[in-house]
């Protein structure tokens, strides 16, 4: 009796259990999201804002941007997806690389 409980009670989770796999009509689209910093050259000494940001994260194809002001402490983690921007004290950007 018991044994029938929980098998009664799997049932359903079992009929759900392929629903979500993908197959050729259900592919999502992968977005590449790795950084190249190749271009970029010429947002050196523009003055960094949001929407330079998103200008400079367009370009490079990053999909996250980290900024780093004077004095920041930053981790030395390598992630090809993310653009580092590094500005002084006047917001004047000073370098940019892909990590």
């Amino acid at each position: 009796m018991r044994m029938a409980m929980m098998m009664a009670a799997l049932l359903p989770l079992a009929a759900c259990a392929g629903a979500g796999e993908e197959g050729p009509g259900n592919t999502p689209p992968v977005a590449d999201g790795k950084c190249r910093d190749e271009s970029l050259s010429g947002f050196v000494g523009q003055t960094a804002t949001a929407d330079l940001g998103a200008r400079m994260m367009a370009a490079s194809g990053a999909k996250t941007l980290r900024w780093g002001g004077p004095n920041t402490a930053m981790t030395m983690d390598l992630r090809p997806d993310r653009l580092t921007v590094l500005y002084d004290e006047k917001m004047v950007i000073k370098s940019l690389s892909c990590s």
